[in-house]
């Protein structure tokens, strides 16, 4: 996987994991995700998991393609 989707991908997980924990602690309504606190769990698991996905790609030098 390229190094920008390898950023996209990480960015959307950060993302989805503070959807999930806000809605898990019932920041935010209107979702059977509402109010369940497992979901804020499950939200910091993904956030974690986008975050290091993120360091980690950053971290890492770019790899020039050789034809």
């Amino acid at each position: 996987m390229g190094r920008l989707a390898m950023l996209v991908v990480g960015a959307v997980l950060v993302l989805l994991g503070l959807l999930w924990i806000l809605q898990g602690l019932d920041v935010l309504g209107g979702s059977g995700m509402s109010g369940h606190a497992v979901w804020a769990v499950i939200g910091v698991v993904v956030g974690a998991v986008g975050v290091l996905l993120l360091v980690r790609t950053l971290r890492t030098p770019p790899t020039r393609d050789r034809l």
